[in-house]
């Protein structure tokens, strides 16, 4: 990638929404349609002058400097002058953030993506594209849905966020703590995606992780983390020190049992064990108990040496305050390996029995492997089959296939 190419993009991730909700901020004769134009207008006027005279001496001030230009044309060509707000200025040093009890602006801008009215995909997808700063396609790429879905999705939400200004204005000070919850499950949905294995080592979901824990950290900085902050902060490094040892020499994903532990980062492993004790208070929540269970694996020398037991009483107090299928699938296999095999199988089969989430393939996973360790090799076939019918990743295909030899190989 050309040196014009890989500025532009660089700027593009990390200003994009910065420059669309200036520009909201900049005039009502702006919508959010037409800043996003203006903004895209602006880095293909970038992309065309770059290459032309060469990169100036200040790429990003040149890039607010053209769209506050086009804003201006704009308006004056809708004979709108009136409504410009002559007092606010769009440059990378909004004078409007320095009010503002936040000082992070991918996260004043993520307080205003949590709007309460919102449903949680659509605050994950705006927050992804205006905050995170990601392109249409990258973000269908995530969240697994098509472009077009993605698109029709924006559409439906845009007159949403005109009509209530959700990206107008910043929340107003009283109205952050309201929102911290929700901008606390915008982080960890946004981290688990970045984590999911469906694109092996893939740059992007990476970068998502990263883009998370920069957030969750710039707000634990802030007047407005909390407790529950700490703690997601704590689940999101234990999840993160284990990233170099997902994956083997030849790209192939691996399970917690087969990982190299001499590859897990003990620095963040450590960290994250300091901002856990950090977390502790009164209130306990969903988040605390998963960064216990995730402590529990960093802590353990090995596999066979995982205290599950403990973990599985973890679990059960994570059930009363968050129940949910995907819990409960954890929590089974936890009791499977705490020497518990027949409550584990009764919870593994009712969920099995659940139209919804028989069709996700991790339950038929985790049938087939504990019933190949139970010796019961047909039926570890009959799961692993199912599995390979219900995800659509490569590495996790592979990952199964090689389940599948092992079965073959003992048949």
């Amino acid at each position: 990638m050309d040196e014009v190419r890989l500025t532009a993009d660089q700027l593009y991730k990390t200003n994009f929404g910065k420059m669309v909700s200036s520009l909201l901020r900049f005039s009502n004769a702006i919508d959010l349609n037409a800043a996003e134009d203006l903004v895209q207008d602006s880095f293909s006027a970038a992309l065309e002058s770059w290459r032309k005279d060469g990169l100036p001496v200040n790429p990003e001030a040149w890039l607010f400097r053209v769209c506050k230009n086009k804003a201006l044309n704009k308006i004056k060509k809708s004979q709108r002058f009136s409504n410009l707000f002559k007092d606010e200025a769009i440059h990378p040093d909004d004078p409007f953030l320095s009010k503002f009890p936040l000082d992070d602006q991918p996260l004043i801008l993520l307080f205003a993506c949590a709007h309460p009215d919102l449903p949680p995909k659509v605050q994950v997808v705006i927050t992804l594209k205006y905050v995170v700063n990601l392109k249409v396609e990258a973000i269908a790429k995530i969240l697994g849905m098509t472009i077009d879905g993605i698109d029709k999705l924006l559409v439906r939400v845009r007159q949403k966020i005109k009509d209530e200004k959700i990206l107008f204005f910043e929340p107003r000070a009283e109205e952050l703590e309201a929102r911290i919850h929700i901008v606390h499950k915008i982080l960890y949905l946004i981290f688990n995606e970045g984590y999911k294995t469906s694109w092996g080592k893939e740059l992007i979901r990476e970068e998502l992780c990263e883009e998370a824990l920069l957030m969750t950290r710039a707000l634990l900085k802030s007047t407005i983390g909390n407790k529950e902050t700490s703690a997601l902060y704590a689940l999101m490094l234990f999840n993160a020190s284990r990233f170099k040892a997902r994956f083997g020499t030849q790209g192939e994903l691996l399970d917690l049992e087969e990982q190299d532990r001499t590859l897990w980062n003990r620095e963040l492993i450590q960290l994250a064990f300091m901002h856990l004790e950090l977390s502790h208070g009164e209130m306990i929540s969903a988040y605390h108990y998963e960064a216990s269970i995730a402590g529990m694996h960093c802590s353990a020398e090995s596999f066979a040496t995982t205290d599950w037991k403990t973990i599985t009483i973890l679990y059960r107090s994570l059930l009363k305050i968050n129940p949910n299928p995907f819990v409960d699938l954890n929590y089974a296999i936890a009791l499977y390996y705490a020497e518990q095999r027949n409550e584990a199988l009764v919870i593994l089969h009712r969920l099995e029995a659940e139209p919804f989430f028989n069709q996700h393939y991790l339950l038929h996973a985790s049938l087939g492997r504990i019933y190949f360790a139970e010796g019961n090799h047909a039926l570890a076939r009959k799961y692993f089959t199912e599995t390979l019918k219900l995800t659509g990743s490569p590495a996790e295909k592979s990952f199964i296939l090689r389940l599948m030899e092992k079965v073959i190989d003992k048949e």
